[in-house]
């Protein structure tokens, strides 16, 4: 088996290898750098655009209307000679009207014990005892 290889052939194997194992680390490392600059590109980017939202929002709130609109909105202010009216209980209308019980309470026999009941409830079946 080993008749069939040349000298020149086991000397450019050895060569090809010893080439390998020296480029392997400093290829390695370049990828890696590579990377590297290309995560704090992407860093750099997202900081350049948070920074050009805050300088917008900073230039919002130069600006005196914006200000008395947000003093407006947020604290509930008024100019002088104006009139607020708060609105109380707006938000809490119920309804009058009785709600169906849920299916599955229909379907469950009275007086099981309380366990029963979840357990029925829950599988959604008719519990006989």
């Amino acid at each position: 088996m080993f008749k069939s290889i040349s000298g020149r052939s086991l000397l450019f194997v050895t060569v090809l290898l010893i080439l390998a194992i020296t480029l392997a680390p400093p290829l390695q490392r370049y990828f890696a750098q590579r990377a590297q600059i290309n995560a704090y590109r992407n860093q750099i980017a997202s900081a350049q655009a948070s920074l050009t939202a805050a300088q917008q929002e900073l230039e919002k709130w130069n600006d005196p209307t914006y200000v008395a609109q947000q003093a407006r909105i947020r604290l509930h202010y008024v100019f002088p000679g104006e009139r607020q009216y708060v609105v109380i209980g707006a938000g809490n209308q119920t309804s009058t009207t009785p709600q169906p019980a849920a299916p599955v309470a229909n379907q469950i026999p009275a007086g099981l014990p309380w366990y029963s009941e979840v357990i029925a409830s829950i599988t959604s079946t008719n519990v006989n005892q």
